[in-house]
């Protein structure tokens, strides 16, 4: 059944990624709106399964790469539902919907049926307060990252005169870089306190509140990019280009981490299929 779902998801995804790209393109209004209920079918699909892999689990569903890779797909749409908001912020679906689809479609093709058990190691009440919290910054800086990658669009097409219709069309630079602000400044909390609970869950597991294992090393390095972007926003008037350039690094990073740990036979407890 989750399979099925997420194939939905998966196709409505891309159905949502060819309408919004539709609508830049050629500045079309109906492929917008075509894209949005492509994007909500999917996410509504998408929600169906992440509810039954929790009632089938009894905990967030992300004790497996498949798992949360969709549980991450999932909430980067559903914060994007959630703000999208104003008219010209439809571009930025043009760019989560592609995300979105690689990331549904990476756990249709990794998909295998849930542990009918969680491990002995992962049932901690910790579990859904560290992942939730560590998956939505991550979600929300995907959003930072979106949000990055249209004002670097829009700042060379005005830099090269062309394609003026298409201008119009995307946010103001202004409209894009208080955007990123935003996103960052919801994000990085949430990202501090998805590290800071999952270094009291290991003390509580294990004793150490900190292992220096590869997942940990990677998690250190993207908040302290992104902690170095947000005081240098707050303390030094950085934005722009920069600003984009930092927020697209940095949740390369967090990409990196995700699937390192995952696909990688490094050492640590963070690997071997949890998805967190």
């Amino acid at each position: 059944m989750t399979r099925i779902l997420l194939q939905i998801s998966a196709v409505a995804y891309f159905a949502a990624a060819a309408g919004y790209g539709h609508h830049v393109w050629r500045s079309n209004v109906r492929s917008a709106t075509v894209g949005l209920w492509a994007l909500a079918l999917g996410f509504g699909a998408q929600t169906v399964a992440v509810g039954y892999r929790f009632m089938h689990l009894g905990t967030v569903p992300v004790t497996t790469f498949d798992g949360g890779l969709a549980f991450f797909a999932w909430l980067v749409v559903g914060i994007y539902l959630v703000v999208r908001g104003a008219d010209r912020l439809t571009v930025i679906g043009a760019v989560l919907s592609p995300l979105a689809f690689a990331l549904t479609l990476a756990a249709v093709v990794l998909h295998h049926d849930s542990p009918a058990v969680v491990p002995e190691e992962l049932r901690s009440a910790w579990l859904p307060i560290h992942v939730t919290l560590a998956f939505l910054g991550n979600a929300v800086l995907g959003l930072a990252f979106a949000v990055s990658v249209v004002y670097l669009v829009q700042e060379r097409l005005l830099k090269s005169h062309r394609r003026g219709w298409m201008i119009r069309r995307l946010p103001s630079l202004e409209q894009l870089d208080r955007l990123n602000f935003r996103c960052l400044a919801w994000g990085f909390p949430l990202l501090s306190l998805g590290i800071l609970t999952g270094g009291i869950w290991a003390a509580a597991a294990w004793g150490q509140f900190w292992s220096w294992e590869p997942r940990e090393i990677l998690s250190l390095l993207t908040w302290l990019i992104y902690a170095g972007l947000l005081q240098f926003r707050l303390t030094a008037g950085l934005r722009g280009r920069r600003a984009a350039t930092l927020t697209i690094l940095g949740f390369g990073l967090v990409v990196v981490s995700f699937v390192s740990v995952n696909l990688l036979p490094l050492p640590g407890r963070h690997g071997a299929g949890v998805g967190s």
